[in-house]
């Protein structure tokens, strides 16, 4: 598998909140996404499939 150049800010998302990441490979992304979350230990993170904007794309937020 190739590695994603996506910059996931989980540095700055605080307990929920979350970010919105365009892409068309749903999929790839949501866990690469959640990989990276797993190393800034955050084990709460979550991902879902949707569109915003008229784009598609994962949000990634952290549970409150």
């Amino acid at each position: 598998m190739t590695s994603l150049r996506v910059q996931y800010p989980w540095k700055q998302v605080k307990k929920g909140q979350g970010f919105f990441v365009p892409c068309l490979d749903t999929e790839a992304v949501k866990v690469d996404g959640l990989q990276q979350a797993l190393r800034h230990r955050l084990f709460y993170a979550k991902a879902k499939v949707g569109t915003m904007n008229g784009k598609i794309g994962v949000w990634f937020y952290l549970n409150a």
